[in-house]
């Protein structure tokens, strides 16, 4: 049987699920955690609930994908490496080179290298894996899916910044957004749900989770996106600021004596957001159990963000037919969804407690008659990972 494995590749940990295709089963999955740190976590789930853990120092990917690779066939999930005959890697920054997935070959590789300053943390290992996929299993087909390419049917009007052109020209600083697979994924499922010709739909999609992004989706296209030139613009994140006035940076930067913009940036990306505003944790389970009042306005913060997008995002298309949600807490806060919902409601949305009281459960969780449909959809980015690849073996 063939198998293709989708790859999601991180900084420091390597997130993977093998498929049956084009039959589209799961028959195992798995992270690599804390690679390049002491005591990684490697794990496999596979068959009736079983599980495979070990810790261990894992130095670099290289030595991840081998063991991922030994371990299938250790565990009977494979019997050969040649059953595996595709490879999909997620990469985040495409820039405006990708606007679908694509066959890797030696100068699509090089591309995604020259990206890097893009997304200096992701490129880079995305690369890496997948030199070690063409080492190891030479006769595998590689197909980078781009966390980018959705958003690539975005106007002019909506991914510039009102900034001289020439900076877009020369050196393509404008918006990219990020999280692309999911919205597709998500949306594309909205549109079944709606029941309606894809090019007669308006859906604002909201993938919630550590990061978080929001994208208008219009007759099935991505028209406007949360994210910009990096992930870290948009609402309010786990540990990510979203957006904020530049000029504050240089003030911050005075006030803390740093003469590095790149210790800013970290401080926006790691120690801000949820974190940053409640001192508590950048997980909204933690702040919705803490008693702090920090604690409860980081939650407000977070909700009143992805509200005005939503709403911006009604101006942007005219009106809209249903809002999703998505990703962790998007899937799996029930506070939350409310909380937004009901902060919306003169748009025509309303919320069901009944039905919204699930997690991770595809449905409608908005009244029966609600102007506006609110959806809960669990993404599957991988999969989404695995069909560009079968697409791209015929």
């Amino acid at each position: 049987m063939s198998k293709t494995i989708a790859i999601n590749a991180g900084s420091s940990s390597l997130k993977w699920q093998l498929y049956v295709m084009p039959e589209e089963i799961v028959i195992a999955q798995g992270i690599v955690e804390r690679i390049g740190l002491n005591d990684s976590i490697f794990t496999i789930k596979h068959g009736e609930g079983q599980k495979f853990e070990l810790v261990q120092d894992i130095d670099n990917h290289e030595i991840a994908i081998n063991m991922l690779l030994e371990q299938l066939i250790e565990l009977k999930i494979i019997g050969s490496y040649d059953e595996i005959t595709g490879a999909g890697h997620r990469v985040v920054a495409g820039g405006e080179h990708f606007k679908e997935s694509i066959v890797i070959d030696s100068e699509v590789l090089k591309t995604i290298e020259d990206l890097s300053d893009f997304a200096p943390l992701h490129n880079p290992a995305e690369a890496q894996v997948v030199r070690v996929f063409e080492k190891v299993l030479p006769h595998t087909l590689n197909v980078a899916v781009f966390d980018t390419s959705f958003h690539t049917t975005m106007p002019a009007v909506n991914y510039l910044y009102s900034i001289d052109t020439k900076y877009y020209e020369e050196f393509g600083a404008r918006k990219y957004g990020a999280h692309g697979t999911s919205h597709r994924y998500v949306s594309e499922r909205a549109i079944d749900m709606l029941g309606k010709p894809a090019e007669e739909t308006k859906i604002i999609t909201c993938h919630l989770g550590n990061g978080a992004s929001i994208t208008a989706v219009d007759g099935g296209k991505s028209v406007d996106t949360s994210m910009g030139f990096t992930p870290l613009a948009g609402v309010t994140m786990g540990t990510r600021s979203g957006d904020i006035d530049p000029s504050l940076l240089q003030y911050l930067m005075e006030k803390l004596e740093l003469t590095d913009i790149k210790d800013m940036i970290n401080i926006l990306n790691k120690e801000s957001g949820l974190l940053g505003l409640s001192g508590v944790s950048s997980d909204m389970r933690d702040l919705e159990n803490s008693d702090k009042d920090s604690a409860k306005l980081a939650l407000e913060i977070f909700a009143d963000r992805v509200r005005k997008y939503i709403g911006s995002y009604i101006s942007v298309m005219n009106g809209v037919d249903a809002i999703v949600f998505t990703a962790g807490i998007g899937e799996n806060d029930i506070n939350m969804r409310k909380e937004i919902i009901n902060g919306i409601s003169w748009f025509g949305c309303e919320i069901d407690d009944e039905k919204n009281n699930v997690r991770g459960e595809e449905r409608v969780i908005s009244t029966d008659d609600s102007k506006v449909k609110v959806l809960l959809i669990p993404t599957d980015e991988e999969l989404m990972i695995a069909r560009d690849v079968e697409a791209l073996k015929k």
